[in-house]
């Protein structure tokens, strides 16, 4: 009999540590995901900028705690390209490839300063005294998490009232700006290359956050970076771009085959350009050429929405 009651309590007490262990992991979890996170250092990032980004500008930290880093002028491939195949069968696209397509050289002409993360909870209420997130479904709050529940239209409102308050020229980036420093010199599928199953190590997105029980936007800065110190380029929050959504096509067309010079977009549309993807998203969506997600133009989910900011180098 006292070795059958050693037994269960050796049993209970294993029960127990395995309990413990597996609340404090969720614990850290939530710690990392959440209020608790740090955003990343000044030092830090200048620490792992890239060559050519430190030939051109030194990173710059603002008054309300955000860090940006030059995006270096250059030229890159814009968009996907449409695989030839072998002519014996038809060749899998991404869903949604037929809006980034044709892909295209473009040419941006000035360096930028981008903002290394999406504009977090903190930042957006020190500048608009706001908190369009409060009380919404699908959301966490803290400091360091990423805003979101913005419009295109508060996300403009914002880079007018920083410009104001720092006496700069803050604003959206384009959709050509947002691609090229999301690539960063890559020409594979994502900023580190084509291997979808890497990507839990760079991005939020929904197999190791909505279908993980983390239905909210994170704190930002806690996945790896690219290869130009940005963070949170591939999930998290769908980040808008201040171009109209428009076709490719008509674009190039006008272009009769030359390079894009800085190109804004279409003059006018019905909806604006966002970049990303988001938590909830397949993995698929959150290539460097996605621009929407499954190809949807008018799917805006506003739980998803955020932003990240550009300022102008004078």
């Amino acid at each position: 009999m006292n070795t059958k009651r050693r037994h269960l309590r050796e049993s209970s007490t294993r029960i127990a540590l395995r309990s413990l262990a597996t609340g404090i992991a969720v614990i850290l979890q939530l710690g990392l995901a959440g209020c608790g996170a740090n955003y990343p250092e000044l030092s830090k990032i200048r620490g792992q900028m890239a060559t050519e980004q430190l030939d051109v500008a030194e990173p710059v930290a603002n008054s309300v705690g955000m860090i940006l880093v030059p995006i270096p002028a250059g030229e890159f491939q814009m968009g996907t390209a449409v695989s030839a195949g072998d002519g014996k069968k038809k060749v899998q696209q991404p869903p949604g490839a037929e809006a980034e397509q044709p892909q295209h050289k473009v040419r941006i002409t000035k360096t930028f300063l981008m903002s290394i993360c999406e504009v977090t909870q903190g930042q957006y209420e020190a500048v608009m005294n706001e908190s369009p997130w409060k009380e919404q479904p699908l959301t966490r709050e803290g400091k360091h998490i990423a805003a979101t529940y913005i419009s295109w239209e508060q996300a403009q409102a914002f880079c007018k009232a920083l410009s104001e308050l720092e006496n700069a020229t803050y604003r959206l980036p384009t959709e050509a700006e947002w691609e090229q420093a999301c690539r960063a010199g890559t020409t594979t599928a994502f900023s580190f290359g084509d291997d979808g199953k890497q990507l839990g190590e760079y991005a939020w997105f929904d197999e190791n956050a909505y279908k993980a029980g983390g239905q909210y936007a994170h704190a930002v800065g806690q996945k790896l970076p690219n290869a130009w110190s940005l963070y949170d380029m591939h999930g998290n929050t769908w980040e808008w771009c201040s171009d109209f959504h428009g076709s490719y096509g008509e674009q190039t067309k006008k272009a009769k085959g030359d390079v894009l010079v800085d190109p804004i977009g279409p003059e006018k549309g019905s909806q604006h350009v966002w970049r990303g993807g988001g938590f909830s998203e397949n993995g698929v969506n959150l290539r460097s050429a996605s621009r929407n997600s499954y190809g949807r133009v008018d799917y805006r989910p506003e739980f998803m929405a955020g932003f990240r900011v550009v300022k102008e180098v004078t």
